[in-house]
């Protein structure tokens, strides 16, 4: 069985598609909606008000940041941010979460330049103040090179086990997802990920997970599919094959002709043939 989702732009060049086609996904009943995040991007919508947004408007798609931009936002206050809009709506948001990126862009807008290892030192700082945010069980003291918190006290509550899904690509990170994370988010296509990298880096999450004295199937496996390729007659099938790289939720990208379209035809007819049958 594999669920299906939606992976989307936050264009704010159109603003009434990028909405429609959000309610849209929540209409034919797609499993989660999962959003881009380029603060420095001026022709996107800031992604955590763009979900703050469909979540009031939708009913029972799962929300995830797809990967959330970490340099741009401290963790203390992600955290709050995450745990806030989960108790509004429901129990319905996730976070996919990397190291960052595009550092020119980033520090245009006022934030770090780090290099490689600095910004993965620093997710592994802003997962522990994260955690410790939503367990919201007194004050939270942690000191580290590039976040410090000193006192603050989280709240409110997460309305559920909020995921930390782990965008990773280079063998650092991938460990670091095995080790920390609930789940891995990679994406498939273009300049991403051929089938060929992912029984490796499996293979490498399953082993730093027992390293740490954890189970492998804690770690959620999910993909970005970063477009469908043939006849759509066959989108269940390369669905599948992906889905039988150890991926158990496939997150679509919308293509820019008849996006509608798409989204009707991957929740009607694609995704419920890939939950009737086992992957």
């Amino acid at each position: 069985m594999a669920e299906v989702g939606l992976f989307v732009v936050p264009s704010a060049e159109n603003p009434e598609l990028t909405q429609r086609q959000a309610l849209l996904a929540d209409e034919v009943g797609l499993e989660y909606l999962a959003v881009q995040d380029h603060p420095y991007q001026r022709r996107y919508f800031d992604t955590w008000t763009l979900l703050s947004y469909i979540a009031g408007r939708t009913r029972s798609i799962r929300l995830v940041t797809d990967v959330i931009n970490l340099p741009l936002r401290l963790p203390a206050l992600l955290a709050k941010s995450a745990a806030s809009l989960d108790v509004l709506s429901g129990g319905r948001v996730e976070i996919g979460i990397g190291a960052g990126g595009f550092w020119d862009a980033i520090q245009a807008m006022g934030g770090p330049r780090r290099t490689p290892k600095e910004s993965v030192d620093a997710l592994i700082e802003a997962i522990a103040i994260m955690r410790d945010y939503w367990a919201a069980e007194g004050a939270i003291h942690r000191r580290g090179e590039h976040y410090t918190v000193d006192g603050t006290k989280g709240g409110p509550r997460p309305a559920h086990d909020i995921g930390l899904w782990i965008g990773a690509y280079g063998p650092r990170m991938v460990r670091l997802t095995g080790r920390l994370g609930d789940g891995w988010l990679p994406s498939m296509g273009g300049h991403y990920l051929k089938p060929d990298d992912i029984p490796p880096m499996q293979a490498a999450i399953d082993e730093a997970a027992r390293a740490a004295g954890r189970e492998p199937s804690e770690i959620k496996r999910l993909v970005n599919v970063m477009a469908l390729e043939g006849d759509p007659a066959s989108w269940a099938d390369e669905l599948r094959g992906i889905a039988a790289l150890g991926f158990e939720t496939l997150l679509v990208g919308v293509p820019t002709d008849a996006p509608l379209d798409f989204i009707r035809r991957l929740g009607e007819d694609v995704a419920p043939q890939l939950r009737d049958a086992a992957v």
